[in-house]
């Protein structure tokens, strides 16, 4: 619990620095200041997989949505039809890449970066997508500093491990098996006995 707080009070103080910090030198970082620190955040606090597969995948993700975004200004028309068809085309992309790489990238954060992306530009490109070339960029890197300063201030607090009861597992001697691996364990040689 106490590392859930610390964690929280972390994130929001970097989050409040950003929103000063870039009002001050007028970096407009504040439209995605809360969004990308979040995200950043639950990228480095899921315990799935490495820091850096989750942050491929986020990122991997991201591009996906790109894509997509790219996809629709320069080939599909502004329609229904054509929002449909690259959406379904980005998710996709996110399971082909999560497929690509054997599950190393787990498919949750190539969503999540998909999801980045899209929530904070959707907006601004249906306002003008043939400015997409620099309206995506600019969009993409406001959000990615963002997100990198989420996942630095949760990365911080989340580097040591906390102890919780579902990983407390007293064994009764040392060496021997946790409790419960004891007891699957006398489970199967119940159930191998019974099928004898």
């Amino acid at each position: 619990m106490r590392r859930t707080w610390v964690a929280g009070v972390v994130l929001a103080i970097a989050a409040v620095i950003v929103v000063v910090v870039s009002s001050a030198l007028e970096l407009e970082l504040e439209s995605a200041a809360l969004l990308g620190a979040a995200l950043g955040a639950v990228v480095a606090l899921v315990p799935d997989r490495t820091p850096a597969a989750r942050l491929g995948g986020f990122a991997a993700g991201f591009v996906a949505a790109w894509i997509g975004y790219l996809l629709r200004a320069a080939l599909l028309p502004d329609s229904a039809g054509g929002r449909a068809v690259a959406v379904g085309l980005v998710v996709l992309l996110c399971v082909g890449i999560t497929a690509a790489s054997f599950d190393r990238l787990p498919l949750w954060s190539t969503l999540l970066g998909t999801a980045a992306l899209s929530g904070a530009y959707e907006f601004t490109y249906a306002a003008a997508p043939p400015e997409f070339a620099s309206t995506s960029l600019t969009t993409a890197s406001t959000l990615l500093l963002n997100v990198a300063v989420g996942f630095l201030a949760a990365a911080i607090v989340s580097a040591s491990p906390e102890r919780t009861p579902a990983t407390e597992h007293p064994a009764t001697a040392p060496g021997e098996p946790a409790a419960d691996t004891r007891d699957d364990a006398r489970l199967d040689d119940f159930m191998m006995e019974k099928n004898k």
